[in-house]
């Protein structure tokens, strides 16, 4: 008697259990990596438009004019307003007002012609100081009240949420007035 060889429906369906765990782990896998990789393409556009707003700020601090054409420098806890020059699309300096301060959850820059810049996201404060003499006891103060002068450095404290409530990490910025304030 000569009987057929063949799998069983206990081997196949074995096998096709097996089959799948194969497929499920390569699919989980393959889902980390992506998520892995869009989590750090984020995490790069975060810190590249972070340092691009440090960059804009000393810029923008750095070239700060006082002056009848921009107004006063105008410097207070929470906000600060002053001419400085800004680059246009064009390539040419141009004088412009320009103010910082806090708005909607924000860090911002606003100019009259333009839209507000957000320099950062998710912000609980901003606070602004004025050096008004250098050297080892330099004197800090909350507010500039001169129409015709500026300071020598603007400190920015930013204040953020951490997290699980916890109370706010503050990043702090100085920020060096350039030779034209």
């Amino acid at each position: 008697m000569h009987r057929e060889r063949g799998f069983t429906l206990i081997e196949v369906m074995l096998a096709l259990s097996l089959g799948a765990l194969v497929v499920l782990a390569a699919h989980r896998i393959f889902t980390g990596v992506v998520d892995g990789v869009e989590r750090m393409d984020a995490a790069r556009a975060d810190l590249d438009r972070a340092m691009n707003a440090r960059r804009w700020l000393t810029a923008t601090v750095g070239s700060l004019a006082v002056g009848d054409q921009d107004g006063p420098f105008v410097g207070k806890p929470d906000q600060v307003a002053f001419g400085s020059w800004q680059l246009t699309l064009e390539g040419w300096l141009t004088r412009r007002r320009v103010a910082l301060g806090a708005a909607n959850g924000r860090f911002v820059a606003v100019a009259p012609q333009g839209d507000p810049l957000v320099l950062a996201d998710s912000v609980r404060d901003v606070q602004f100081d004025y050096l008004l003499d250098p050297g080892e006891n330099a004197t800090w103060v909350r507010e500039w009240i001169s129409p015709v002068s500026a300071p020598l450095a603007i400190r920015v404290r930013v204040t953020r949420g951490c997290g699980r409530g916890e109370r706010g990490c503050v990043d702090t910025l100085l920020l060096i007035v350039g030779p034209r304030g």
